[in-house]
């Protein structure tokens, strides 16, 4: 386990940086003073990641509209996430976590099976981090179908729109 346990109303680890594409590196730190929305999925390129992305994707105009960046967080590389980026036409920056740091951060690295077998993966998780740089919602064990309108209705809800 991590030396951070992440709750909602929780300080988000603001210093770790790491590989991102297209950016270069990025730590949360540098997004400060805006909202985030921070989310971790478990693959470039597969039917659920992709569908999630593009909606986040498809929504960043009204992300932006309420002052908030997405990121998107995967153990893939950074080669990975620029062929993903280039297929799917993404518009927001996706951390490369291939040490899990950021994942094990926010304890998203859960114990998962997959045809009778147990192994240690990303659960699809989505956090709303505040301009002040607290975890202002969290979800776990993310359903893709609605999250994003979701995650935009929470956001225009916790900034009192």
């Amino acid at each position: 386990m991590s030396e951070y346990k992440i709750n909602p109303t929780d300080a988000a680890p603001a210093d770790i940086e790491l590989q991102t594409w297209p950016e270069g590196t990025l730590k949360l730190a540098d997004l400060s003073g805006q909202w985030i929305i921070l989310y971790f999925y478990p693959k470039d390129s597969t039917s659920g990641c992709t569908t999630e992305s593009c909606g986040f994707r498809d929504a960043l105009p009204d992300f932006s509209a309420a002052d908030a960046a997405i990121v998107g967080v995967s153990r893939d590389s950074v080669k990975s996430h620029a062929n993903f980026t280039a297929k799917q036409s993404l518009n927001f920056p996706l951390i490369s976590d291939p040490d899990e740091t950021l994942c094990n951060a926010f304890d998203v690295m859960q114990l998962k099976k997959n045809y009778g077998k147990e192994y240690l993966g990303v659960e699809r998780s989505t956090f709303i981090i505040n301009p002040e740089g607290d975890i202002a919602y969290a979800w776990r064990k993310v359903r893709v179908p609605g999250h994003v309108e979701e995650v935009l209705n929470t956001l225009k809800e916790l900034q009192g729109a």
